[in-house]
């Protein structure tokens, strides 16, 4: 295994983990699309988790500085 296909390996295995702690009913509804999209839609879950995570609870930081860092680290 290359170090990106390790990479990409430890995203997928991160963004599903992620998926089943933060949303049980979110992880269930995946269940019902296509085995091949389930892990690219956790993907983005956890993706949109983070910029939600920043809004939700890090009350104690500049939360336009991060999620414009957020943005600018995204392109």
């Amino acid at each position: 295994m290359n170090d990106f296909q390790l990479y990409s390996s430890v995203c997928k295995e991160l963004s599903q983990k992620l998926t089943k702690r933060y949303s049980t009913s979110f992880s269930l509804g995946i269940r019902m699309f296509e085995k091949s999209i389930r892990a690219p839609i956790a993907s983005i879950y956890g993706f949109v988790r983070l910029a939600d995570e920043i809004v939700d609870s890090f009350h104690h930081i500049d939360k336009e500085k991060y999620l414009q860092q957020f943005r600018q680290d995204t392109f």
